[in-house]
């Protein structure tokens, strides 16, 4: 196992690959029938507006009465049993569209994602995990002491009791669907640090570095190990993972120097084990911190929010797959005027890339989703070449 603060050794040398020419992975967004959004490799030939819609589980339960509580997280073959429920609704809703992995007569064979939804790390350091019958489950008890945080240390995955689970699971999902097919939501550092530490972790940022670092130290070890772990598993029932992906979707609440200072590392440390790399931000504007993300070689995948200065984005990021996260709020709110502009806008000055439609709910009209599905193939028809 990985001490804490020990610097990890390199899976993937992305210098010499940056170096020889290689082409970098790109990231796409994805999202899982029922399960929070994450990311999987690009195909070579992606959609110049790659709309991906997702449907949070309070939608499949108010529609096919699916419970989301702990079997559904812990019995693949209870999951395999929803999916061709999930399956069933979306084509019956959504024909001819790509939603959730289903596409054209071909169900989908992911039992792995959006297991334990983003409770994955705070549980391996041995949070309980509070269930939903309508939700995703939530990591939940008391955060970290002080005198705790100080002594923290990350847990060997390889002799954890619930992580040990996971890989079961894995196991079974391949016996049950005939793949291993899925990724996991490891969140980020700053996300599964406050997960554990609560609102005291942006203290400890400010008046107690060294105390920030050891949890951000203990929660890259565990990051790390448990994709090594996840995907030597997955590389040998038949499907190998070779990106990592994770979220910062509370990096908004901290300065660009203390991100630059404290958390940059951790982001470049993670980068360094895994061939492929992609962070998410959340539909915020990534404004503040795209001069730090640039210093992320070879980034396969970055997203935002639309108040973000696209252009600007496009050109500091010209080989990452980008991403708009269009909010469930615009989707039902906004006019359909104001919707089309801003898909024009996007179209305009980010594209190629994917615009992400995730977070759906009950209150959120199908006819609203299924033009802007329709509008972004009109956009894709007009960026052919002649």
């Amino acid at each position: 196992m990985q001490a804490v603060g020990e610097k990890p050794s390199k899976n993937f040398d992305t210098e010499k690959t940056l170096k020889e020419g290689k082409k970098k992975m790109q990231l796409c967004y994805y999202i899982a029938l029922a399960a929070p959004p994450t990311r999987r490799q690009a195909r070579e030939s992606e959609p110049f507006l790659r709309p991906e819609v997702g449907f949070n589980p309070n939608w499949f339960h108010c529609r096919c009465g699916i419970d989301f509580s702990s079997r559904w997280h812990q019995d693949p073959c209870y999951r395999w049993e929803t999916i061709q429920v999930m399956v069933e609704t979306v084509r019956r809703c959504f024909p001819g569209y790509s939603i959730g992995g289903v596409e054209g007569n071909a169900n989908p064979r992911d039992l792995i994602t959006g297991v334990y939804g983003v409770a994955i790390i705070p549980a391996t350091f041995g949070m309980t995990i509070r269930y939903s019958s309508n939700g995703w489950p939530q990591p939940f008890g008391p955060t970290l002491t002080d005198e705790e945080a100080d002594r923290l240390q990350a847990p060997d995955l390889s002799r954890n009791e619930f992580f040990s689970g996971v890989l079961d699971q894995v196991d079974q999902a391949a016996h049950q669907s005939g793949s291993a097919e899925g990724y996991l939501n490891w969140q980020g550092v700053l996300n599964a640090a406050y997960r554990l530490r609560g609102e005291a972790i942006f203290t400890d940022m400010l008046e107690t570095p060294s105390r920030a670092r050891r949890i951000f130290d203990a929660v890259t070890s565990v990051i790390i190990q448990g994709a090594r772990l996840l995907y030597e598993r997955q590389r040998r029932a038949g499907f190998p993972v070779r990106f990592l992906s994770i979220g910062n979707c509370m990096l908004n609440m901290i300065s660009p120097r203390l991100y630059r200072d404290l958390l940059l590392p951790y982001d470049l440390q993670l980068r360094s084990e895994f061939e492929g790399f992609g962070i998410h931000n959340c539909a915020w504007k990534l404004d503040p911190h795209m001069d730090a993300y640039a210093t992320v070689s070879g980034l396969g995948y970055i997203d935002m929010g639309l108040s973000s200065n696209l252009r600007r984005a496009r050109e500091l990021f010209p080989e990452a797959r980008r991403n708009l996260l269009y909010t469930s709020m615009d989707l039902k709110n906004k006019s359909w005027d104001a919707i089309r502009s801003d898909l024009d806008r996007i179209a305009r000055e980010l594209a190629p890339c994917d615009l992400g439609l995730p977070d759906i709910e009950e209150d959120v009209p199908d006819g609203r989703v299924r033009d802007v599905l329709n509008y972004c193939r009109e956009l894709n028809e007009k960026a052919k070449p002649e």
